[in-house]
């Protein structure tokens, strides 16, 4: 048994998670969480450290997933003042300390996130055992990220910014919404629709489409109408945000070739899950012509669970201390 408690932590533009991590029977296990609003703390050394002051066994290293780029152990976090970089953590006496993005974690927390914390979008209950898994999700943002795994039980996590790929429309109302939104974007990549903002951006076009005007100006009003009233036009709206999400999500398990299974993280998608459940996504996840087949044997998932970040993390954080 691996007897050394490390660090784990979560850290986005707004709230901060944090928690030790010991390894039990193989697997990681996570004590004394503590979540809290990142404006508590002015800086990220000071959040850091009133995480560690209140533990009674001091971890001795660790890994902090982080809503951003990390770029020679440093970050500076997009919409929140804090910026560290790992060696600054190291003077906290946390040696080895690495910082990585958060859907790299999610990458690695995906697949051993308890299966009471997962909800089914269909598909199978599980896929090949041996194949690379994809997660991605819409929130502010839209991530994406992958584990690739072989039959020889090797693993590697593959950040990417797959989020800022084109927009693919698929049908003709898509199409329409494209032209739209070109003429306020250059290029429209797949962040400009299937993110919290993203939202707006789709109901606004599909307003101009239906020759109506909207005065919606906030990404939850659009969804808690949507769940009240489905058929109303921010239903209409939810719907379309459904759909082209199980499409982008089949298109980056075709790129990814996950055959392991497709997790969606992020924060929208626990919030709308009743009506994701009830939404065109699997049938746009499946849509891919000759490949049909190949689709429908790929499970996909949403994780409920808070903390599956912090699980990756745990084991990037036992594989580095190994």
């Amino acid at each position: 048994m691996n007897d050394k408690i490390l660090l784990v932590g979560d850290v986005g533009g707004t709230n901060a998670r944090f928690a030790l991590a010991r390894m039990v029977d193989g697997r990681p296990v996570l004590e004394h969480h503590e979540s809290f609003p990142a404006s508590e703390h002015p800086t990220f050394l000071g959040g850091v450290k009133a995480f560690l002051d209140g533990c009674e066994v001091k971890p001795t290293g660790g890994v902090i997933a982080v809503a951003g780029p990390v770029t020679d152990g440093t970050i500076d976090l997009t919409n929140s003042p804090w910026r560290v970089s790992e060696g600054e953590l190291a003077t906290l006496g946390l040696n080895p300390i690495k910082l990585i993005n958060d859907f790299e974690a999610l990458a690695w927390g995906a697949p051993i996130t308890p299966e009471a914390e997962l909800a089914s979008l269909g598909g199978p209950v599980d896929g090949d055992p041996h194949a690379t898994v994809a997660v991605l999700g819409p929130g502010t943002g839209f991530g994406v990220s992958a584990l690739v795994r072989d039959a020889h039980g090797r693993e590697m996590a593959m950040p990417s910014e797959g989020g800022h790929a084109c927009f693919p429309p698929g049908d003709p109302i898509e199409d329409e919404i494209l032209r739209i939104l070109r003429r306020r974007y250059d290029r429209v990549s797949i962040e400009r629709l299937i993110c919290g903002p993203g939202l707006l951006n789709m109901h606004h076009a599909l307003a101009e489409i239906d020759g109506r005007e909207t005065h919606v100006d906030d990404p939850a009003e659009i969804t808690e109408t949507a769940m009240k009233d489905p058929n109303s036009p921010c239903g209409a709206t939810l719907a379309r945000f459904c759909a082209i999400l199980g499409a982008v999500a089949g298109d980056i398990a075709l790129t990814t070739g996950a055959r392991g299974g497709v997790y969606i993280a992020g924060g929208i998608a626990p919030r709308i899950l009743p009506f994701l459940k009830a939404s065109p996504f699997r049938a746009r996840f499946e849509r891919k012509g000759r490949f049909q087949p190949y689709m429908q044997a790929i499970p996909t998932k949403v994780i409920l669970y808070k903390h599956a970040a912090l699980l990756g993390a745990a084991r990037v954080a036992f594989n580095a201390a190994d």
